[in-house]
C-alpha cells in the first residue's frame, strides 16, 4: 500500500501555514506544515510522493536553497513557489530552477488549490513511473547472463539467426532464450519488451 500523496507547506507565517492548511484539507488532501526549511528536511522521507508549497524567504535555509538541496537529492517533488511582491525576482529564478508554478501573496483560494491539484498529479504520474521502472528492473534481474545478452539483441532488432552467429549458438537456442525472455519480462509482444527496456534504457 502506497502512501497517500501529502501537500508539504513551508512557509513561517503562523497565519499563512495555518490558512492553507485549512484551505487544502477542505479537500481532504492530507497536509504538513513546517516553519523552517530545516524542520522539512528534518521529516521528509524522501520517498513521500506529493507536493511542496515553499516560501521564497524562509528564517535559515532560503526556499531556493531548499529547492536546490531537494534536486541535488534526487527528490522530484513538484514545487509551488509562494512569495510577496518583492520576491518575484527570486521567484522566477526557482521556476527557471524546476518549479511547477508561482504565486504571489495574497493569491485567490482558488488559483492555490488548481495548482495544489496540477502538481498531485504530476507527483502522482511520477511516482507510478518509478514504480513501473522498478517492476522492469525486477524483472531483468531475473534474467541469465545470456538472456540479458539476447534481450538486448531482440530489442536492436536482430533476427534469432544473426543472434545465434553472433554468440555462436545455435537459431534453436536463442528460440529458447527468446522464450524465457518473453515469459521472465512478462511481455506478451515484442512491442511490449522493447517498450519496457527503452523504458529503463533509452539508449537501447
Amino acid at each position: 500500500m502506497t502512501e497517500a500523496a501529502t501537500v508539504f507547506i513551508v512557509d513561517d507565517d503562523p497565519a499563512v501555514r495555518d490558512s492553507l492548511r485549512w484551505l487544502i484539507e477542505s479537500l481532504q488532501h492530507p497536509v504538513e506544515v513546517f516553519e523552517s526549511a530545516q524542520d522539512f528536511l528534518d521529516s521528509h522521507t524522501r520517498k513521500q510522493p506529493g507536493c511542496l508549497v515553499l516560501d521564497v524567504r524562509l528564517p535559515g535555509m532560503s526556499g531556493l536553497q531548499l529547492q536546490g538541496k531537494l534536486r541535488e537529492e534526487g527528490v522530484d517533488l513538484p514545487i509551488i513557489i509562494i512569495t510577496g511582491h518583492g520576491d518575484v525576482p527570486m521567484a522566477v529564478r526557482a521556476l527557471q530552477a524546476g518549479a511547477l508554478h508561482f504565486l504571489e501573496k495574497p493569491f485567490r483560494d482558488q488559483e492555490i488549490l488548481d495548482c495544489v491539484q496540477e502538481a498531485l498529479e504530476l507527483s502522482s504520474n511520477r511516482f507510478a513511473s518509478r514504480l513501473h521502472k522498478k517492476q522492469i528492473m525486477n524483472r531483468i534481474e531475473t534474467l541469465t547472463p545470456r538472456e540479458y545478452q539476447v534481450m538486448k539483441d531482440i530489442v536492436a532488432g536482430h533476427t534469432n539467426r544473426s543472434i545465434g552467429e553472433k554468440h555462436d549458438i545455435s537459431t534453436k537456442t536463442v528460440e529458447i532464450h527468446r522464450t524465457r525472455v518473453m515469459h521472465k519480462m512478462e511481455a506478451d509482444t515484442l512491442p511490449d519488451l522493447v517498450k519496457m527496456v527503452l523504458a529503463v534504457d533509452p539508449e537501447s
